[in-house]
């Protein structure tokens, strides 16, 4: 008799008492059941441990750590340690205050037993903020999927196709010699994801919402967005690593680079610019370009405002 495959579901927690019960409760909803969730706690000071010891007592597909000194603080390194403690043939990640719709598992585990040569599957996210309206799980279930090409390391650089942490299932074997960047503290699974991508594996995008993200101020996104200067140091650490990546490669193509150049600039950190630009080491005509780009950025952005307001007014 074949043994169904195993997914191993690993949630990094923070001080989220007040969210992570309704986030365990949409995974045991799961119509798919062989699965264990591994709760990392980053050493957080409320009592997420005790208003869940009644799910995992009743539930033992669920087991609760506490992150080891071993591994630093963060989500990378506790979902680093949850890769490290997983035992499952199929990786995912959730976190500690979305949903998941009930169909999640089992859909992706359905690409999977159709194409075997697949390592992801990727599907869409949804946000939403307050209460849950599940409203949205019940919307109808038509959906397509579509096989990626050579193209998808592209598209997922230049967040064309988002590869969020949460709305991938991997097969283990991408993370045989591959883990988060415990020194990041945003865009760590772009930076970890593209290089899975960049080992030339295959996947399917899925043109469903399998998982509804919490919109909230406390959020790694929210804070970003908020300017904090730790999370944008850490973009601008991941942009550096994700072009040495590429170029080492050999897969920093024309069009990535520029993408990835003008990412930099906006972040108006010539430290960075230069750092790039001296691992790449462009021709003199391109070096010369993106310096000149980056002292005249604030010109350079005026004239696109303008030039969008005047294209707005046309239609």
């Amino acid at each position: 008799m074949k043994v169904a495959p195993k997914i191993s579901i690993i949630m990094a927690t923070y001080n989220r008492a007040h969210f992570i019960v309704e986030t365990l409760q949409s995974i045991q909803k799961q119509t798919y059941t062989h699965w264990e969730c591994l709760i990392i706690d980053d050493g957080g000071s409320d009592n997420t441990e005790a208003v869940i010891t009644p799910i995992l007592k009743q539930d033992k597909r669920f087991t609760f750590f506490k992150r080891p000194d071993t591994y630093l603080k963060g989500l990378p390194g506790c979902r680093n340690y949850g890769l490290d403690r997983a035992t499952g043939d199929y990786i995912i990640f959730f976190d500690d205050d979305d949903t998941v719709h009930p169909q999640n598992l089992e859909l992706c585990l359905s690409v999977f037993k159709k194409h075997e040569d697949l390592h992801f599957c990727n599907y869409l996210k949804k946000s939403f903020v307050g209460a849950f309206d599940t409203n949205l799980i019940n919307e109808d279930f038509n959906f397509k999927s579509i096989q990626t090409n050579h193209q998808i390391l592209e598209d997922v650089v230049t967040q064309k196709t988002p590869l969020a942490s949460c709305t991938v299932m991997w097969k283990k074997a991408c993370f045989k010699s591959i883990r988060f960047n415990e020194s990041l503290m945003y865009a760590e699974e772009w930076e970890c994801y593209q290089r899975i991508l960049s080992t030339n594996i295959k996947g399917v995008l899925i043109k469903k919402h399998l998982y509804f993200n919490r919109k909230h101020a406390n959020s790694n996104t929210g804070e970003y967005w908020r300017k904090d200067k730790t999370r944008i140091n850490s973009k601008k650490k991941a942009i550096h690593l994700v072009v040495s990546n590429l170029y080492k490669k050999g897969l920093l193509t024309p069009y990535l680079f520029k993408y990835l150049m003008n990412l930099a600039i906006s972040f108006r950190d010539f430290k960075l610019v230069k750092g790039i630009i001296k691992e790449t080491k462009p021709n003199i005509k391109l070096k010369v370009f993106y310096q000149l780009k980056y002292y005249l950025y604030p010109v350079w952005t005026k004239i696109f405002i303008i030039k969008k307001q005047i294209l707005n007014l046309r239609n």
